[in-house]
């Protein structure tokens, strides 16, 4: 009995902890704003505010920004991408110039905003009426399709606006390029802002191959070669000289007589 109310208190502790775990709130959005000089969305320029946004109107038109807002110290454009069939991205770019303080630059203040949409269909079916059976739906209809704004969020990519900043240095007027020693880069393509990074898979090794057999040559015997004696390296027989022969008389038998 006693372990019986031990397992049931147990379980009423868990369940308890589980329901505060769930009904605690969660970390508002505005909670990451820690509002710290990080230098993101702003950079400094040793020329006027008119000069630094003619710079940046000019950065933008080069890479196919519509500018929607013309004014001298605030500008504004924005431009499409088509990533897939169903999937259409718009980037809104703005710029405020502000002169400094001391008159000497000015601060160039940038935010691009990045809304996302997504392709639409909607079903649509005929119907048809008739004075005696009444409305009578035909199974004849059309579709429409329309791009809905699903998702939008100011970007906050580093490179992004590193990319922008240095590309608005090279309109910048001459003399204040050369006066702040400023070199001249080749222009950066902004493109679309950085996704998160993906986790990145184990490289797999490449199958290991088996080495064909070579195939060995015939094997040539060798044929001895006949020596050649050089000259002068053996000593030369002596000529064998032909043999005399000396006639000697024979003498003839003599006769027997007869007794």
């Amino acid at each position: 009995m006693f372990k019986l109310l031990n397992f049931r208190t147990a379980c009423w502790t868990s369940v308890l902890l589980l329901a505060a775990g769930c009904s605690s709130p969660k970390q508002a959005v505005y909670d990451h704003e820690h509002f710290d000089d990080a230098g993101t969305f702003s950079r400094s320029y040793p020329a006027s505010d008119d000069s630094s946004c003619e710079a940046g109107r000019r950065a933008l038109l080069s890479q196919g920004y519509i500018i929607t807002s013309n004014d001298p110290k605030m500008i504004s454009g924005r431009k499409s991408f088509q990533q897939t069939g169903e999937t259409h991205i718009e980037i809104s770019f703005n710029l405020v110039c502000a002169a400094d303080v001391g008159g000497a630059g000015s601060t160039m203040f940038a935010n691009a905003l990045q809304d996302r949409y997504a392709l639409k269909k909607t079903n649509n079916s005929a119907s048809l009426g008739v004075g005696v059976l009444g409305s009578v739906s035909m199974p004849i209809g059309s579709t429409d399709d329309s791009m809905v704004k699903v998702a939008s969020e100011t970007v906050a990519s580093a490179k992004f606006y590193e990319r922008f900043f240095g590309l608005v240095e090279n309109f910048l007027p001459p003399e204040v390029k050369q006066a702040a020693h400023i070199v001249e880069k080749p222009k950066a393509d902004l493109g679309v802002p950085e996704a998160a990074p993906a986790p990145v898979a184990a490289p797999v090794a490449p199958a290991a191959v088996a080495p064909k057999p070579v195939e060995e040559a015939p094997k040539v015997e060798a044929v001895p070669e006949t020596p050649i004696p050089a000259a002068g390296s053996e000593p030369v027989a002596a000529p064998v000289e032909p043999a005399t022969f000396s006639a000697e008389p024979v003498e003839p038998a003599e006769a027997e007589q007869p007794q």
